[in-house]
């Protein structure tokens, strides 16, 4: 036979970010960083959301990415719930920049499929410039369109080393 359920669902009060504080950024303003994390006292309380602002956006546009775009690659950006206040959420982004990390080697294993030349063409990271998570990206997705290669062969490894403040990048195609 045939059964009916009915559920009901006791949500509970919504919660609402209050105030949003900036902590250990000196490389970039508070200013900037509320542009890149997009939410205002006031809007609705989302971790995920705030999560996805803060490191794992999906396009990058996110707060962690534009230190790992500037060679930080050491940084740390955590947010932390520090206070609720009846229905109101306050949160301290915690920012550890670290220093900027500049790339030493950079190495392609794997490749059977065309000359060494034609990958390294497509690299856009070069020995001693600042460690970028785009560019690294880019290469990647660039690398996939040569053709070559099988999309899910392709992997990057960087192998940073905080003694020196450099990092290594090794493509696997």
């Amino acid at each position: 036979g045939l059964v009916n359920v009915d559920v009901y669902v006791e949500e509970g009060s919504k919660y609402y970010f209050r105030n949003i504080a900036f902590v250990g950024n000196t490389k970039y303003s508070t200013d900037v960083l509320k542009r890149v994390l997009r939410i205002e006292k006031g809007d609705i309380y989302d971790s995920k959301l705030l999560n996805e602002r803060v490191s794992m956006a999906a396009g990058g546009n996110d707060i962690a990415t534009i230190y790992l775009d500037n060679g930080y690659l050491f940084s740390q950006v955590l947010p932390v719930e520090i206070l609720a206040v009846n229905d109101s959420i306050d949160i301290e982004i915690r920012i550890r920049e670290g220093r900027q990390a500049n790339v030493a080697n950079v190495t392609v294993v794997g490749n059977t499929r065309t000359n060494d030349h034609v990958v390294y063409r497509e690299l856009r990271t070069k020995p001693g410039d600042l460690f970028s998570k785009t560019q690294i990206q880019r290469t990647v997705r660039e690398l996939a369109q040569l053709g070559y290669f099988d999309q899910q062969q392709l992997n990057v490894v960087p192998k940073p080393n905080p003694e020196t403040g450099t990092v290594d990048i090794e493509y696997t195609v």
